[in-house]
């Protein structure tokens, strides 16, 4: 991979001196580092002492035109791109130029916007290209299962170290699927306390009458049933670290149990006189704005400051780059071995659309179970965009229609999500932040509106 702190390189190859003089001239205003050259001889001495990302090459030239040039690049030089221009257009010039190699074909006259426009897109191809070489060696940028090189995860990462270092309360926040349980796991294992146990806690998938007794343990004859005493979550925890995955869910009643956990670090078990002291450090996480909880009475003030002393905010998937790239090798290869058969490969087309014509709704969750899907459906191991599943094969080409109505756009993101779970009604109401009767509502509204 390149130094970040670099540059970007293009090479302009033009026999015209004025050409090539504007190129280098706008090239260099936008922050690229520019060469140029009048000819492929000159250009190949350039080529094979300069790295050079991108290879911006005239068509016609005297002695050696630019298809050599481009099939010398493509030959001897994988991680440089190549766009071809020239004065005089044609097809079969455009479809030669495309097959050897150079993904980017522009007739003269072109303006700026379409040659900056040209550059970026090359430039995004030779990212993705280098993302997933990279990929192949993941342990710099990994952390406990958590991978990325984005300056948002690089900020986690930092949070993570000090955290571990302290004894503090985290709260980690996020949207689902985000990671907030791998980020608790790399707080846990990265400090004192990873030596003993790591338990975490769905907060919102344990009944709300089971919930109390499963965290702080029953003794015997509490309630009907209890034949014998039984340790809860807590004191299985003791010397360690409890999660207490989306702590929002939990009732204003339990809430209150647990403020007096966190105010006096005592566990009182269901039916016993009195509490024992616990040596647990709390991490808590929600997919919910606690203050928006608070303000509606629905989340207690009190116990929110008591959690919020140490907090955690990880960024959505779309909001991470080219981490995205990362993670769709990490799972290809990941999903592949576990198939026993050759890592996907993907297209510069394919890498597009699934970094940047999708909004990621359900985060890196999203993105492993689609690449999943991909290892396990298709037979190909290279991957285009029509292998795609509908929603990101629409993204391809649909863009944004600013002509719809609030209630289709709607209507089309929820069918969107519906078809990225494979039609899993429970997962897409998770995906969307819904339950499943408001789910079906919308589905149902859709259905009418389509059908009048």
């Amino acid at each position: 991979m390149t130094d970040a702190n670099r540059k970007e390189t293009i090479l302009v190859v033009d026999d015209v001196a004025n050409t090539t003089e504007v190129l280098q001239r706008n090239l260099t205003a936008k922050g690229y580092e520019v060469f140029t050259a009048p000819g492929v001889a000159e250009a190949l001495i350039v080529i094979q002492t300069t790295p050079i990302d991108l290879v911006i090459t005239d068509l016609k030239m005297p002695k050696v035109n630019g298809l050599d040039l481009v099939r010398h690049v493509r030959d001897n030089f994988k991680d440089t791109e190549v766009i071809m221009i020239t004065g005089y257009p044609s097809i079969e010039g455009a479809v030669e130029a495309i097959k050897i190699g150079a993904q980017e074909y522009l007739p003269k006259p072109f303006t700026d916007e379409e040659l900056f426009s040209a550059v970026r897109r090359a430039l995004e191809r030779l990212h993705a290209r280098r993302a997933g070489q990279a990929s192949i060696s993941p342990p710099s940028r990994a952390l406990h299962g958590l991978i990325g090189e984005s300056k948002p995860m690089q900020e986690v990462f930092k949070a993570i170290s000090k955290a571990a270092s302290a004894s503090a309360t985290v709260l980690i926040s996020g949207e689902s699927g985000t990671g907030k349980e791998l980020v608790a796991r790399a707080i846990h294992y990265n400090s004192p306390r990873a030596s003993a146990a790591f338990v975490p806690v769905n907060c919102g998938g344990i009944p709300e009458g089971l919930l109390e007794s499963e965290l702080f343990g029953y003794v015997k004859g509490a309630f009907t049933g209890a034949d014998e005493s039984r340790a809860g979550f807590f004191q299985t925890a003791d010397g360690g670290t409890i999660f207490l995955d989306e702590i929002s869910e939990t009732t204003l009643n339990m809430q209150v149990k647990l403020l007096r956990v966190l105010q006096d670090r005592e566990v009182c078990m269901v039916g016993a006189n009195r509490g024992r002291q616990m040596d647990v450090r709390v991490l808590a996480s929600t997919n919910k704005s606690l203050p928006d909880l608070v303000a509606k009475g629905l989340f207690r003030e009190d116990l929110f400051f008591r959690l919020n002393i140490l907090t955690i905010e990880l960024p959505t998937l779309r909001q991470r780059g080219d981490d995205i790239l990362l993670l769709i090798h990490h799972f290809a290869a990941k999903y592949a071995k576990e198939s026993g058969r050759p890592p996907l490969r993907f297209s510069d087309e394919a890498l597009g659309v699934l970094k940047t014509g999708y909004r990621w709704p359900g985060n890196v969750r999203e993105l492993e179970n689609v690449i999943h899907r991909l290892v396990v459906m298709t037979e190909s191991d290279y991957i285009e965009v029509p292998d795609l599943p509908v929603p990101f094969r629409f993204s391809a080409v649909g863009g944004t229609d600013l002509t719809r109505s609030l209630a289709e756009a709607e209507a089309e993101y929820i069918r969107g999500v519906l078809a990225s779970v494979g039609g899993n009604k429970t997962q897409a109401a998770k995906v969307l932040q819904i339950d499943r009767k408001t789910l079906r509502e919308k589905l149902a509204k859709a259905e009418n509106q389509s059908n009048p």
